[in-house]
């Protein structure tokens, strides 16, 4: 892991949003300092906490005073603070093109699975939030029917989304997968799109955040 750079991150290994910068940063060799929030303790409303995350979600990032939320941002910023990476090429349209997949990933493809996967997973995390919602599941699997096949069309023939190689965009579009199986994601018809999700698995970066220990429990996050 490269060293000299002491960055903290406050996150949950549950939430994807959390995963797509861990696995970011371990991609980069980066060694940031792992503060959990945990979300079954509201600790993400703490007043503390929101003076720096107003929006009272994680990922934050702490590094020497600056604090960064926003997922997609914060790989873009681990990848700028590592000079000679490839994972979030210099070259415009290169760039240009990962970008493209990285609002795609945080406009259509994350609330996508996001409406699916509070139904099914967050509600029972956190009690008391009533049963799923079948309205509300109905809507993200018609969402995510939709991205899933504009995904799978993309990566026919293609080993990763952008450049031929491994970039930001593939590791922040398959994050939200690590609930495949607890939510019920309706992808599993998508051959080209489970291909290439079997190349993010097999990455030393996803299987090393498959899992974290809080509070002597394990959780396992994919």
């Amino acid at each position: 892991m490269a060293k000299g750079m002491e960055m903290r991150l406050y996150f949950h290994p549950l939430s994807s949003n959390s995963r797509r910068v861990t696995m970011t940063a371990q991609q980069l060799g980066l060694e940031l300092d792992l503060i959990v929030i945990d979300l079954l303790k509201s600790e993400h409303r703490d007043p503390e906490f929101l003076k720096f995350n107003p929006n009272g979600k994680v990922p934050l990032l702490e590094d020497g005073g600056f604090y960064l939320w926003e997922s997609h941002a914060i790989m873009q910023y681990l990848a700028d603070r590592c000079p000679g990476q490839d994972l979030y090429p210099r070259e415009v349209r290169a760039r240009a093109d990962v970008n493209r997949w990285l609002f795609w990933s945080a406009y259509h493809f994350t609330p996508a699975v996001g409406f699916i996967s509070r139904e099914r997973i967050s509600k029972k995390m956190v009690g008391g939030s009533g049963d799923p919602d079948p309205v509300e599941i109905r809507r993200g699997e018609s969402l995510l029917t939709a991205a899933a096949r504009v995904l799978d069309d993309h990566v026919a023939g293609r080993q990763w989304i952008t450049q031929d190689k491994l970039t930001l965009a593939d590791l922040a579009i398959a994050a939200p997968l690590m609930h495949t199986t607890a939510a019920r994601l309706p992808i599993l018809d998508y051959a080209n799109l489970q291909r290439w999700f079997e190349n993010i698995q097999a990455l030393d970066a996803w299987r090393k955040t498959e899992r974290t220990k809080i509070g002597g429990r394990m959780w396992r996050g994919g």
